[in-house]
């Protein structure tokens, strides 16, 4: 019992509070604000992804993969939704027609993939996300996050440049957390990102006072369900909703292979089932309250590596804490206030150490002049992707976009067709005997 209330398990249990928050608190505010909902809702949607995204890495932790990675919200599904809300006017549909037609989507894919977790499906979604098709999926989520925490580093200003003062206080986070995580001594290490948050955190405040955030606090624990929309038959917006979800499931495979092999383990069939029911049931409940469907999250792995703490006693407490914020409105307020540009330097050493996981993913894997294709395709095309303005995808359907601007999404998809149509295996031995 003592391991639970030690000093190194609760601060290790505040810093998964933080590295969790700071994964969480963006996505129900964006979704809230590109449907024009009210600031009521909008609190309401914040407050329950506290409560369920606590509660989904507990019950991860304790009846699903069992390893202490994080629960959250999908950023595959996040960006989809986000940019079907944005293309209302272009779809002619109403928020609230997309929006129940996103919730009708989300809940037909849960009800698939409990089927498919039911009668033993995983071993069908393993042959699909193969060995090969993991790493590159693990090489473009490590491009994609790191892409997206370096540019949150750097604040603009009312006129759209970079703010000099803001951005050199990041580079100046950054290079702490990194002396810290570099540092020789193993309690300062593994709570660099601790003291990173913290401290980066207090000196914005005092040199930046003019920006600190003012957040209402709101003590109104009403719920409403299906703030977005309520479940309709909007079969486009049913069809891409549906896709993204099934293809969400690469994460889960992805996270659970990754995090075995940290923790020098074998993965079995039921990790992978009882995972995916876990995921299923946490998206199926918060799509009733308009959130963003759940997924283990693959970049855990680069935290634990930069923390090297692995034990899951902090990460369950971490998670429950999170669930407390929730119902106590005070502190959900008060860690709110965290400067988004502190978070996202912190979190940009912290995902460094994903690039090692997916180079460790090849496992020994040699290519040659011809196989090197099989990662350098899709990687380089997807990496492409995500520098290209999606503007310039606007002349195509406007329900396939979000599919073909999305580098993660394409580069999985090219992956998994190039495994499957192409003999990599022959063209191996044969440039072999072509050798001797």
């Amino acid at each position: 019992m003592n391991k639970w209330f030690s000093s190194i398990t609760m601060f290790s249990a505040v810093q998964w509070l933080f590295f969790i928050f700071a994964n969480t608190v963006v996505v129900p505010v964006s979704v809230a604000t590109v449907f024009h909902l009210s600031p009521d809702i909008m609190a309401m949607m914040l407050r329950s992804s506290l409560i369920f995204t606590g509660l989904a890495c507990v019950f991860q932790g304790t009846v699903g993969h069992r390893f202490p990675l994080m629960e959250g919200h999908s950023g595959l599904l996040w960006g989809v939704i986000l940019n079907l809300g944005i293309s209302a006017s272009t779809l002619g549909i109403s928020l609230t027609s997309i929006g129940g037609g996103i919730a009708s989507g989300i809940i037909l894919a849960c009800l698939v993939t409990l089927i498919l977790a039911a009668f033993n499906g995983v071993s069908l979604l393993q042959w699909i996300f193969g060995p090969m098709v993991m790493t590159v999926y693990l090489f473009l989520l490590t491009f994609q996050l790191i892409f997206i925490f370096f540019k949150g580093m750097f604040p603009l200003t009312e006129q759209g440049a970079i703010s000099i003062p803001g951005s050199l206080f990041s580079i100046g986070i950054v290079i702490l957390v990194s002396i810290l995580k570099l540092n020789g001594k193993t309690i300062i290490s593994n709570f660099s990102i601790l003291i990173g948050l913290i401290v980066g955190w207090v000196c914005y405040d005092f040199l930046f006072s003019d920006s600190i955030q003012h957040v209402t606090q709101s003590s109104d624990f009403s719920f409403a369900l299906f703030p977005l929309g309520k479940p309709n038959l909007e079969i486009g917006i049913i069809g891409v909703t549906f896709f993204a979800v099934m293809m969400n499931l690469s994460n889960t495979i992805a996270s659970i292979g990754a995090g075995a092999s940290l923790f020098k383990l074998q993965p079995t069939e039921n990790q992978y089932r009882n995972s995916i029911i876990v995921t299923a049931m946490s998206t199926l409940i918060g799509s009733g309250f308009g959130l963003i469907p759940y997924t283990p999250f693959t970049s855990s792995i680069g935290f634990l590596q930069s923390t090297r703490i692995y034990q899951r006693e902090p990460f369950l407490l971490g998670g429950a804490l999170l669930t407390l914020m929730g119902l106590i409105p005070a502190l959900g307020t008060f860690l709110a206030t965290m400067p988004i540009t502190v978070g996202n330097a912190v979190l940009f050493v912290a995902y460094l150490q994903l690039f090692g996981t997916a180079f460790a993913s090849l496992n020994g894997q040699t290519f040659n002049s011809n196989t090197i294709f099989r990662l350098a395709t899709p990687v380089l095309f997807g990496v492409c992707l995500m520098n290209t303005p999606a503007t310039l995808f606007s002349s195509l359907p406007v329900l396939i976009q979000p599919f073909i601007a999305n580098g993660l999404i394409m580069g999985v998809v090219i992956s998994i067709f190039l495994e499957k149509l192409v003999k990599w295996n022959l063209l191996e031995s044969n440039q072999l005997e072509s050798k001797s």
